[in-house]
Order: structure tokens, then C-alpha cells, then sequence
């Protein structure tokens, strides 16, 4: 990212108007093509979304590389999210479902967000390297080659041994396995918890864009870039050191909601301490605090708080609906921030941002989620259920799908057949 934000600056000669409509672009996509994707993964496949994501990818990464008009150049942006609305939801529904132990999927999950952030910081260096070496168009070409190479790695290492996809019509049953979604995530107090803070917390967390400007404001060395590189390194170092400490923890009750709202409180230090930092060191640590702790820790957290109270039928559906809170969130709050860093003034915004952030994390912490009362309850089977296979439809012959929340009450069933609304009874 950090060398196509370069790109767009040094090469394509893009206004501060047309990078916020850069970014505003792939948000808008994102959250117009998050839904259907997780509905997609949820009805046919986990794995060749993941595939199709690469590709989107990687094919706008490529294009970047290639052209210097904006229509272009906004096209590559849309194909960017349209690659990370396919990917996401669907890599942690498929590692869910193949590794198929709930004891440790969560452990597994910090791991994946610790890795993330080690695979982004020798990204950084090796492909910001190469920029300099090779030219910045370069680098996001061979960036781009990467992404498709990893994405035929998907398609041919990648299996789905536990995942049964839908049959029948495929309008019926998307659009059944969209209302379960919705019907999940409404009566789930849990993951509506966890929606609503990544909604405002996201929208807080937009207030990254002002830390460079912060920075150099209170007196960050000549070479900005360099130094704000080597920020952000140690900044994903940091994190990994905190989301190692999480992993060893995560599985214990109440853990999540305890750690989201720690967090929380760590990242309203960290934004006080870069709003009224002295100099760019100072600043520099308030920023590690924010982004290396907080906004780390806390995203990987409610992916997995949400993760465990999601079943497999709608797993990838309602983490798409994660992925639309932050970027609507991240969206409404760009333009709220902006307007009032435009009447007031940076440091009240970083203030105001840390109030929003700290506001979440007393409401997650004083809620009654994630809390010993309620480890048992939910949408999710028990640690030792084994998985039941869907049951094939006397009379249609498809696989069926779990039944609405709402037939469940109504027809006392397990099971409901897309095509002729065949139902087979609970036998509990």
C-alpha cells in the first residue's frame, strides 16, 4: 500500500481530491459486494472465492502499475476491493470449517493477525526496496505477479474436505442463507455488541490519516517517509508482541470482551499522548500505542468473538457483515473527522477520536457479553458437538440447508429444502 500511495503522488500526479476519491472508491465497493461474496462462500464454496479474490487483486495491482490516467487508475481501485470483498470472511470460514476443532480456532485466528502483520512488514521493506532499486511501477507489478501466484497456490494446495455447498436454485438459497444471516446476527447480543463498536470504533480509527501530519507538525526528522516507515515497522512489531500475548489467552471466558476494552483504553492513551506530544518521539510512541496495539489487537479480537458465535451455514454471511460495519464506519467517520479537523484543529480531533474509541471500549466492557453466564449460549455448537452433515431431501434430492431461526420456531426443524420447503423434524 505504502508504495501505491507513492505511486499515485510521485508518477500518476493525483490531487489530495482525487486520492480521497481513490479511497472512498474501494470503500463504497466494499461495502456493496461484502455481502454477496460472504453469501457466495457461504452457498458454494469457501475456497474459489479466496481464489477469485487473488485475482481481483492481483489484476488491479497490475493495472496500477501500467496506467497514469485517473479513469484507469479508479478502475484499479474498484478491482482492489472487489478482491478483498471475496477474500474476506471466506479465509476464516474455510480455516474454521477444514481445521474443525473449536478449541482452537481462536488461538489459530491470533496467529493469522500476527502473521498478517509480519507478512506486511517484509512486504513493506522488500517491495519498498525494490521501488527504489527497480522504480515504483515495477514494484507494483511484481506485487501484482505475487498476488496471482498465490492465488493458483490456493486453488491447487487449498481443500475442502468439511464444506458442503448448497444445491438446488441458487437465488432460493442465497437468499436463505442471507436471512439466516440477518436473522443471527439481530437476536445474537454478541455480535450485534461487536458490530456496533467496529461501526464507531472504525470510524474513530480513520484519524491514522492525520498521524503523519501530526508527526511533522511536532518536528518528525527530514525524510518523513523514512521515518514513517520505520514507525510502522515497529509499530507491526509491537502488535505482534501484543497479539502474541492475546493468543496464549484468547481461549479463557470473558477474555475478548476484557482485552477489546483494554485495548480500547490503550489506543485513547496513545491518541492523547500523540495530541499534545512535545516532540516527534513522543508522538512516535503515542502512534505505536494506537496503531500497534489498539486497532491490531482489537480487529483481530472481534473477528474472533464474532467467529464463535457463528455457525458454519452463515459463517462467512455475518463476517461480511463485520467487514461492511468497518467500512462504513470508516467511511462516515473520514467525513466527520475531516469536518471538524477543518473547524478546529488537528490535536482536538486526535481527542475527540480518543473519546469516540474510549466510549466503546466502557460499553464492551461493562456489557454482559462474553461472560461466564453466557459462554454456553449462542449460535455456535458446543467445544465437543461433533458436525452434523446436512441431510439430503426425500423428495427434491438436494442438499438441504439449516432452517431459519424463525422456522425453527414455527416448524420445530433442523432442516429446510430450498426447493419444495421439505422440512425434517428436530429428533431432540
Amino acid at each position: 500500500m505504502l508504495v501505491s500511495s507513492l505511486y499515485f503522488v510521485v508518477t500518476a500526479h493525483l490531487s489530495a481530491f482525487q486520492l480521497l476519491v481513490l479511497g472512498a472508491a474501494m470503500a463504497v465497493t466494499m461495502v456493496l459486494s461484502d455481502v454477496p461474496s460472504g453469501v457466495l462462500s457461504d452457498a458454494f464454496s469457501r475456497k474459489w472465492p479466496l481464489v477469485i479474490g487473488h485475482g481481483f487483486i492481483a489484476a488491479g495491482m497490475v493495472m496500477t502499475g501500467v496506467v497514469t490516467t485517473y479513469p484507469l487508475i479508479l478502475v484499479t481501485q474498484v478491482l482492489w476491493g472487489l478482491g478483498w470483498a471475496f477474500s474476506t470472511g471466506a479465509d476464516v470460514a474455510w480455516v474454521t470449517d477444514e481445521l474443525d476443532r473449536p478449541d482452537r480456532i481462536a488461538r489459530v485466528l491470533t496467529a493469522r493477525a500476527r502473521w498478517d502483520l509480519l507478512g506486511g512488514v517484509t512486504g513493506l521493506v522488500a517491495f519498498g526496496a525494490l521501488g527504489r532499486a527497480a522504480g515504483l511501477a515495477a514494484a507494483i507489478v511484481v506485487s501484482g505477479a505475487a498476488m496471482a501466484l498465490l492465488g493458483v497456490f490456493v486453488a491447487i494446495r487449498f481443500t475442502e474436505d468439511n464444506f458442503v455447498p448448497a444445491r438446488g436454485r441458487r437465488w432460493s438459497t442465497s437468499l436463505l442463507i442471507f436471512r439466516r444471516g440477518i436473522t443471527l446476527a439481530r437476536r445474537d447480543h454478541d455480535i450485534l455488541l461487536v458490530l456496533a463498536a467496529t461501526l464507531v470504533l472504525n470510524g474513530a480509527g480513520v484519524i491514522t490519516w492525520l498521524f503523519p501530519k501530526q508527526l511533522i507538525d511536532v518536528g518528525f526528522p527530514d525524510d518523513p517517509l523514512l521515518w514513517y516507515t520505520a514507525l510502522g515497522v515497529l509499530s507491526s512489531g509491537v502488535g505482534v508482541g501484543a497479539l502474541r500475548i492475546v493468543e496464549a489467552r484468547i481461549d479463557g471466558v470473558g477474555v475478548a470482551r476484557r482485552t477489546y476494552a483494554l485495548t480500547c483504553f490503550i489506543g485513547v492513551l496513545g491518541l492523547v499522548v500523540l495530541a499534545h506530544a512535545p516532540n516527534a518521539l513522543v508522538g512516535g510512541l503515542g502512534v505505536m500505542l494506537a496503531v500497534g496495539i489498539a486497532f491490531n489487537v482489537t480487529r483481530a479480537v472481534s473477528v474472533i468473538w464474532v467467529n464463535r458465535r457463528t455457525t458454519s451455514d452463515v459463517r462467512a454471511t455475518v463476517h461480511s457483515f463485520l467487514s461492511q460495519a468497518e467500512k462504513i464506519g470508516a467511511i462516515v467517520g473520514g467525513f466527520g473527522l475531516a469536518l471538524l479537523a477543518q473547524a478546529t484543529s488537528i490535536a482536538f480531533t486526535l481527542v475527540t477520536s480518543g473519546v469516540l474509541i474510549a466510549w466503546v471500549g466502557a460499553v464492551v466492557g461493562r456489557s454482559r457479553a462474553d461472560s461466564p453466564d453466557r459462554a454456553g449460549s449462542g449460535a455456535m455448537m458446543s467445544w465437543d458437538e461433533p458436525r452434523e452433515r446436512p441431510p439430503i431431501c426425500p423428495t427434491c434430492g438436494v442438499t438441504m440447508v439449516p432452517a431459519a431461526l424463525g422456522a425453527q420456531e414455527q416448524r420445530d426443524a433442523d432442516w429446510i429444502c430450498v426447493e419444495c420447503e421439505e422440512t425434517e423434524p428436530d429428533d431432540s
